[in-house]
């Protein structure tokens, strides 16, 4: 695209600053409007399984519920606690939001078709999403409350212990690609079981940590079984429990954003991403666009994130760090011994 503005007259500067600009606006608007129909499904979803009509009513079937809860949202007060610290309580939602953008620039739609292609994309995703962590803690601080609070201790604790898991399932997977590229990730998955499979999930020793990454961004999202910071029963609604208006709208935005990158992240790293799930030229696969692949496989895992919400009970606070810290940790570091032992076999021999 730089070329394409260098062809019209401009400097590289002016070329690389509107063509960055351009790729920045392709993804987070239809990235915003994503997040809008996510939350439309993830509520159609949710009263399909209670046998219920879920949003039928804004709109042909429902669809335009999500506008319309926006456009309420937008209209409304934002209310500032007397004795909040209104500087980090207004910034605390916008680092939110932004973190869950930023993270978006090294992902690959298709081959060829990313924002930001650096050889570090994966450190920036572990890097930048663990800058996530910080919106809620200044949120549950400056609210200046007391289950607002609690809640962001109990936000900053789950994410760190799930963050541990994430990066040994993260190293498992950079030893057998020998990139921490993800455009490299994905190209190394291809024909990677039997030449027929495209996809590390479909490898024996790399499908535990398939699992263990799905749970883990389950917990790092905050969605149920571990929504334990936004428990209604113990912490009202949690460290949003003082927000509203817009400041609130803020918060969903990013947490369907976040939800929708782990979504991502999950058919990027296990599942092919932008390839096509069987590597075979009898079925026209190839053909199809990589981009509506990547889509397929976060619908999938989306689906996946909807049902466990909607059917498994939410864990005690023991429980997840238990889950965390004594099965998670200790089953991710066995596999990394176990993966790096497998390919020095392979590549050194006994």
């Amino acid at each position: 695209m730089t070329a394409f503005f260098q062809s019209l007259g401009m400097s590289f500067e002016w070329a690389w600053f509107v063509a960055t600009i351009i790729g920045i606006l392709l993804i987070a608007l239809p990235l915003m409007l994503a997040v809008a129909m996510i939350i439309y499904a993830d509520r159609k979803i949710w009263a399909a399984i209670a046998l219920r009509r879920g949003p039928n009513v804004v709109g042909p079937l429902g669809l335009l519920q999500s506008f319309a809860d926006g456009l309420k949202v937008f209209l409304q007060e934002t209310i500032i606690p007397s004795s909040a610290n209104k500087g980090l309580f207004l910034l605390a939602p916008i680092i939110t939001f932004t973190v869950a953008l930023i993270v978006w620039a090294v992902i690959p739609f298709q081959a060829g078709v990313v924002l930001s292609n650096i050889n570090v994309g994966l450190l920036y995703i572990l890097a930048a999403s663990s800058l996530g962590v910080y919106g809620v803690i200044l949120a549950g601080w400056a609210s200046n409350s007391k289950y607002p609070f609690y809640s962001a201790i109990r936000a900053a604790a789950q994410m760190v212990s799930y963050e541990v898991s994430i990066g040994f399932v993260l190293i498992a997977v950079v030893l057998w690609a020998g990139t921490f590229n993800l455009s490299g990730i994905v190209d190394a998955q291809q024909g990677h079981v039997l030449g027929i499979f495209n996809g590390f999930g479909f490898n024996p020793l790399l499908f535990p940590m398939a699992v263990v990454f799905l749970i883990s961004a389950l917990a790092e999202t905050a969605r149920a079984p571990f929504d334990l910071t936004e428990a209604e029963s113990e912490l009202v609604a949690g460290y949003q429990t003082e927000y509203s208006s817009m400041a609130f709208a803020l918060y969903w935005l990013g947490e369907y954003a976040n939800v929708i990158l782990m979504c991502t992240l999950n058919a990027v790293l296990f599942w092919g991403g932008y390839l096509p799930p069987l590597n075979i030229d009898l079925i026209p696969w190839f053909d199809i666009p990589g981009i509506l692949w990547l889509f397929l496989k976060i619908l999938v895992f989306f689906f996946i994130f909807s049902w466990i919400k909607a059917t498994v009970p939410r864990y005690r606070y023991d429980q997840l760090m238990r889950l965390g810290w004594k099965i998670f940790l200790p089953l991710s570091l066995f596999f990394v011994f176990a993966v790096s032992g497998w390919l020095m076999i392979q590549r050194v021999g006994l």
